[in-house]
């Protein structure tokens, strides 16, 4: 008999719903309806949408980098079931964000992860060579940039804060969101 880690991730979520069925805490239609209404709102535009208004109104950005949760309530964005921590990039720091143990991930405000997100490599390598993983994303830091990897849990998820890019004191909050990609928010491309 093969073990339940055998099983394609698919097929192991199928059998806890199965259970959770079986054991009458929910249904199909119930999950159904929850997964609808989470995908129909999630996607990367919201934590585009927060970083472009940090980098536009100082007090908001204050309140992102001392409170996620408040500053996603704020935005709109409902009440998070977790702690959102704001992780700052600068001039000598890049923030990469991994969930180690499984593949926690701020859905709400990323959309779904992507699949490299949730695999293996990526998630025991950004530990260990963050640089090297870095680089296979196409970013390369020059070698002083300090790399800071945040282990993401079901208590405690991050984002990171990219930098503002230069020359773009001129744009609106909505142009500024449409340069965030999901993978600057996670920390593994550059904005």
């Amino acid at each position: 008999m093969t073990g339940h880690d055998d099983l394609p991730v698919a097929a192991r979520a199928r059998r806890l719903e199965e259970r959770l069925i079986a054991a009458e805490l929910t249904s199909d239609d119930e999950m159904d309806e929850f997964l609808t209404r989470l995908y129909t709102k999630a996607s990367p535009v919201n934590g585009a949408r927060m970083v472009a208004r940090a980098w536009t109104d100082p007090q908001y950005r204050d309140l992102l980098l001392s409170d996620g949760d408040a500053a996603a309530q704020e935005m709109g964005f409902g009440d998070l079931t977790y702690a959102l921590r704001i992780v700052p990039n600068t001039e000598t720091t890049h923030n990469v964000i991994v969930c180690t143990l499984c593949s926690c991930y701020p859905v709400s405000l990323l959309g779904p992860s992507p699949s490299w997100y949730k695999s293996l490599a990526y998630r025991s390598r950004a530990v260990r060579e963050p640089r090297a993983v870095l680089a296979e994303f196409g970013l390369r830091l020059p070698a002083g940039t300090q790399i800071v990897v945040w282990d993401a849990s079901a208590e405690n998820r991050f984002l990171v804060l990219p930098g503002r890019p230069p020359g773009t004191d001129g744009l609106a909050e909505e142009e500024l969101a449409a340069l965030v990609t999901r993978d600057g928010l996670i920390g593994t491309a550059a904005v």
